[in-house]
This record gives structure tokens, C-alpha cells and sequence, in this order.
């Protein structure tokens, strides 16, 4: 199931969902640190970190933005007829507040744009603001692009 390309682009322009919490746990902090090998203190040290700017550790910008993908499964509308689709990158991205370890986030997602490149390939372009539960201040904003592949490419 799923929306016809012309039912994609009438939610142009809306927020058209907002996924489920997601808790950033200092073991995903620690995973992650691991296999990009970047073990600053801020990330992995919580003793250290208590002292430190954050008080307490946070979340590296990448693994937050890495979220999106499950937080877009949750709640971006799925094109009709679709068995695949890419992630082809992003236009804007900016990390506005820290994560701290145990924060809980959630993204909201605007349809900002629907293009149909070639036959059976759609591109839908993604307004996210990720929320930090009980911030003001969203965890990014970024404009993300996925493309879609339909029918005989699927």
C-alpha cells in the first residue's frame, strides 16, 4: 500500500508525520564511537563528561542523524508500488542542540518537494526537525532527499 505519486504531491508543503520516541542509551553512544573511531571524552567518558560543558555525555551529530532512516520508516508516506529506496543525500543539515545520553527524540517530517526523474524513480525531498522531548531547541533540522524506485525497478 501506499500513495500515487499525485497524492504525494497534493501533501506538498504539510508536515505529514512524526514518528515514534527513540531514546539515545549511552551503549549506542559507546557503538557508535567504536566503529567511526571517535572516542572523545564528551561521547564516552561519563565521569569525565559531568564536568564538562554538556554535563554529561552526549550523542555525536552523526549518529543522531543517523536516527532518520528508522525515524522515516516510522512516518513518511510510502510511495505506491515501491520495493527500495536510497537515501541521495541532503541539501541543508544543522546540529542545534546536544544530545545528552538518555535524551528521547523524535522527527517531524514536511514534504517539501515530489519529483518524478525518470520512469519509475521518484524523489521525495524531507523538511525534518528532530525534537528533543522537553527542549525547546530541536537536536537538527535538515532537508533530506530520498529517492524511491517503482515497479520494474523495485
Amino acid at each position: 500500500m501506499g500513495h500515487s505519486v499525485d497524492e504525494l504531491k497534493a501533501m506538498v508543503g504539510r508536515t505529514v508525520g512524526t514518528s515514534r520516541w527513540f531514546e539515545m542509551t549511552q551503549a549506542m553512544i559507546d557503538a557508535h564511537a567504536e566503529v567511526v573511531q571517535d572516542d572523545q571524552w564528551i561521547h564516552t567518558d561519563p565521569e569525565r563528561a559531568k564536568h564538562g560543558p554538556f554535563g554529561g555525555t552526549i550523542a555525536h551529530g552523526f549518529l543522531t542523524l543517523s536516527l532518520l532512516s528508522a525515524m522515516g520508516y516510522d512516518a513518511q508516506p510510502q510511495v505506491a508500488g515501491s520495493g527500495m529506496g536510497v537515501n541521495y543525500g541532503l541539501n541543508r543539515l544543522r546540529f542545534l542542540a546536544p544530545v545528552p545520553a538518555g535524551a528521547r527524540l523524535r522527527a517531524h517530517f514536511t514534504l517539501n518537494g515530489v519529483e518524478e526523474r525518470s520512469e519509475g524513480e521518484v524523489t521525495l525531498i524531507w523538511g525534518v526537525e528532530m525534537e528533543i522531548e522537553g527542549q525547546d531547541r530541536p537536536a537538527l533540522v535538515a532537508e533530506w532527499i530520498n529517492r524511491r524506485y517503482v515497479g520494474g525497478q523495485a
